[in-house]
């Protein structure tokens, strides 16, 4: 047996934690393939990066930047960036674990990595967003690239962050590299569905679950934690089928209505920075109450 990694101190619920024990969960039907199970229990490759910038002010700020490649046998590793306050390496691991399950799960020829930065995007203006953005790609840009390692789209990043991150790998590179990240605006490259292909992944499985179990969607209660782009996608999705949005939360608060929420209206006022909890087609109770709320279906997005 191999030692155990030094770097990082996994706890039973933590994110690593989690994802060691569904490992070894699934060791005892690997059979012969057993013996590579100490292999996705470390990373290929964990990136921490130190990313200054000049703020507004005058003042010169530091966030840390991390870019994890667990896997890529397969082929090029491929997984989000996301921007967070509270995103730590363990997650970003695990995370970048996953994507290399997922990619090798439905036979996509990529292995698994993901990046994040501990940032709170709010809090930055735009211009501060777009230095934090270049910085953190050019640091990261010795791993990176259309051939190794794609990045994507993630919490509270979006085309214009993959805009920003193709722009400065390509300045940096010395040449148009279009293929260095996914999620990129159409004009630049990108797909069309892209930005609601993960709330849509959402609803599909949620469907085919509803559909084993002999539930009929028309008239089926869901309620949503998580009210971000994949949330309010699936919900959107999921309300089109005939179900009913019952409840909703949000990092602002949690919003009820038992006869359903109306999406029209509620979901742009979520992508607000009053959130949900501004919404007048509800009633707004402790976040606790959200799981008292009587669903057929239950998302955490």
């Amino acid at each position: 047996m191999s030692e155990k990694l030094s770097f990082v101190q996994p706890t039973p619920n933590s994110p690593w934690g989690t994802y060691l024990q569904q490992v070894d969960r699934v060791v005892p039907y690997l059979g012969d393939l057993a013996k590579w199970a100490e292999t996705l229990k470390r990373p290929k490759r964990a990136l921490i990066v130190d990313v200054p910038i000049e703020m507004d002010d005058g003042r010169i700020a530091h966030y840390e930047g991390y870019r994890v490649q667990h896997n890529m046998s397969r082929g090029p590793g491929k997984g989000g960036v996301r921007f967070h306050p509270d995103v730590t390496l363990e997650e970003v691991m695990a995370l970048s674990a996953w994507m290399t399950v997922k990619t090798a799960a439905v036979n996509l020829p990529y292995g698994g990595a993901k990046g994040g930065i501990r940032v709170d995007p709010k809090k930055l203006s735009l211009k501060e967003l777009e230095k934090v953005t270049r910085r953190y790609t050019s640091e990261i840009g010795i791993i990176i690239g259309p051939h190794t390692d794609i990045p994507a789209p993630d919490v509270n990043t979006n085309g214009q962050i993959m805009a920003w991150m193709m722009d400065t790998y390509s300045m940096n590179v010395g040449g148009t590299a279009t293929g260095v990240v996914t999620g990129k605006p159409l004009h630049l490259g990108g797909s069309l569905g892209r930005v609601k292909a993960t709330g849509r992944g959402v609803f599909v499985t949620g469907r085919e679950a509803a559909r084993r179990l002999g539930l009929d969607l028309r008239g089926a209660r869901i309620a949503v934690q998580g009210f971000g782009n994949v949330g309010s996608v699936a919900a959107e999705l999921f309300a089109e089928a005939g179900a009913k949005i019952v409840a909703v939360q949000d990092h602002t608060g949690t919003v009820v209505n038992e006869n359903g929420l109306d999406l029209e209206k509620l979901i742009p006022i979520s992508r607000t920075v009053a959130g949900c909890v501004s919404f007048k087609g509800g009633e707004v109770v402790p976040n606790e109450q959200f799981w008292d709320v009587a669903c057929d279906i239950l998302i955490p997005a």
